[in-house]
């Protein structure tokens, strides 16, 4: 691949090599140093500040109230997916978000050189149980049409050849299994594993479901099954003997990627759900593409927002939610953070889609109890970076996901892929850093103590060893530390009484949330936010 350096640049380049050459790195140590300095960025994020207050804050009673029919509580993918199915069903709802931004983790940012993901940034195929995600993909113009009973995908949305590589024994490969260098027994390991996983994907329990399906509530309830709940991804591979190392680095990723947290600490169930639930079908693509955009999930928000953006309403922070009696209103009660007052809405139905967690600081319902159970929430750090210059290297040229065998994060998306063959200067860059070493609480602690320059110096240090000189190249470097980033389906949770427990709804009080699966994914978050808005239709027909 051809890159563009300018004059200026060679001369720069020679001459830190050359000091290089003659001070042993100290040259080039001073002038990363000093490009460090002059990097432009910030932490930004979720107003974390205004949702502390909950723990904090007495609040005054509303003196007026008005009325909703039902109101969403959190804006997030299962709670705009709720407005979405309230709005096809042509039933009144107001949407109330604590940021300046609906979303959650699948916001998405904009600088001067374009859009880029916060967080979720892509969708895989759909499969065939995945009826709300097919249906919502036809709304927004996703599948254009169908051949041979196979959807059509949009194909600017498909993610662009090539797709994923990994930096291993030196250079760039092709894919993130690593295979350079491997051992004969690291491959004879590699083809027992994959042919147990393929096993899997085929199969049905004594109830003729599929064992791991998506929505997962659709999945088999065959005991022999469920029992992988109750053992570790990490167990559950060394009962075979398969301790290859690269090939524990790869399940290890791939938990890690979607769930947040070490094939230690996630479900032997979760962990082989991660390989077997996504056979999507495509009549113009394979069944393992993914569906993105530069903005992420971002892209997603938008279109939601488009559907009906007079109900919602940010920038609020609601702090209690009542209920006497069956038959009596449900109210609640939020602290708008722009005028600094408080309001009140009488609603006939409330959908509760924020993070599981939170309700108990906020719900004080009299009609029933609220099930309470602390979740294991993944925290991460996430960077926006903006580029000179394409990174440079040796082996597979750039990719959509790019990551590193020796890096402790999950590596940095290309945001510009989709138009890569016609990118010249600058490119925007989002990495990915899961906190996973110690428990989620202490590992939340340790990110916000942090300031920006400790963040902007570890990545800056981390992508250096994945490309030497890239410090040189960064114009700017923001920083989004999620303290409670995703759920992570730890081991005996996803077919828990617990997890069954949660989703039960208080009178005219639903939940709605990827918690209420175990595990933080579109597809899950939508599944969710619809069966809380069916609820309520129902109730009404």
């Amino acid at each position: 691949m051809l890159i563009r350096i300018h004059r200026r640049d060679v001369l720069k380049m020679s001459l830190i090599a050359t000091a290089s050459i003659l001070t042993g790195g100290l040259a080039l140590h001073r002038l990363l140093k000093k490009s460090v300095a002059s990097i432009q960025g910030k932490i930004v994020g979720a107003n974390s500040k205004i949702g502390h207050m909950l723990r904090l804050t007495s609040f005054a009673t509303p003196s007026s109230s008005i009325k909703v029919p039902t109101v969403i509580i959190g804006g997030g993918i299962s709670g705009l997916s709720a407005g979405w199915w309230l709005e096809k069903n042509k039933h009144d709802f107001l949407i109330l978000e604590l940021d300046q931004e609906v979303g959650g983790n699948s916001q998405s940012g904009k600088n001067t050189h374009g859009v880029y993901p916060w967080g979720a940034h892509y969708v895989p195929i759909p499969g065939d149980d995945a009826q709300y995600v097919k249906m919502l993909f036809k709304e927004f113009g996703i599948i254009t049409g169908e051949d041979q009973g196979k959807p059509i995908y949009n194909e600017y949305y498909l993610c662009s050849d090539p797709e994923e590589r990994l930096l291993f024994q030196g250079s760039w490969q092709d894919g993130l299994i690593p295979m350079k260098g491997i051992t004969d027994e690291d491959h004879r390991q590699y083809l027992e594993f994959f042919s147990h996983i393929e096993s899997f994907k085929n199969k049905y329990g004594k109830d003729g479901k599929k064992v791991f399906n998506i929505p997962l509530d659709l999945s088999s309830k065959d005991p022999e099954f469920l029992a992988l709940d109750k053992v570790s991804m990490k167990s559950y591979m060394k009962e075979r003997k398969w301790n290859s190392i690269p090939l524990h680095w790869y399940v290890n990723y791939c938990c890690r990627d979607d769930y947040g947290q070490t094939s230690e600490k996630v479900s032997a169930w979760a962990g082989i759900h991660y390989f077997c639930s996504r056979e999507g079908k495509a009549a113009n693509s394979d069944s393992q593409t993914v569906i993105t955009w530069p903005q992420g999930n971002g892209w997603l928000v938008e279109q939601f927002k488009k559907l009906y953006p007079q109900k919602i309403k940010t920038n609020n922070l609601v702090y209690s939610i009542q209920q006497e009696k069956n038959d009596s209103p449900v109210l609640v009660d939020y602290f708008d953070s722009v005028t600094k007052k408080n309001y009140r809405i009488e609603a006939q139905n409330v959908i509760y889609s924020g993070p599981r967690y939170t309700a108990k600081y906020v719900i004080k319902s009299k009609v029933g109890k609220l099930f309470e159970k602390d979740l294991p929430h993944a925290p991460w750090v996430i960077a926006n970076i903006t580029l000179a210059q394409i990174p440079s290297g040796r082996g597979q040229e750039i990719s959509w996901d790019n990551v590193s065998y020796y890096s402790p994060s999950l590596g940095y998306i290309v945001s510009d892929h989709q138009n890569l063959n016609s990118i010249k200067g600058e490119i925007v860059i989002t990495y990915y850093l899961p906190l996973n070493e110690n428990d989620p609480l202490t590992e939340r602690r340790f990110a916000f103590k942090k300031d920006y320059t400790y963040w902007s110096e570890f990545i800056r240090a981390d992508l250096e060893k994945m490309h030497p000189g890239i410090g040189l190249t960064i114009k700017s470097l923001d920083v989004w530390v999620w303290g409670h980033g995703l759920v992570s389906p730890g081991i005996g949770y996803i077919w828990s009484e617990d997890r069954e427990n949660m989703k039960k709804s208080l009178g005219n009080i639903h939940f709605a949330h990827s918690d209420l699966s175990g595990i933080s994914i579109f597809e899950e978050a939508q599944y969710q936010g619809v069966l809380a808005a069916k609820k309520i239709i129902e109730s009404h027909s």
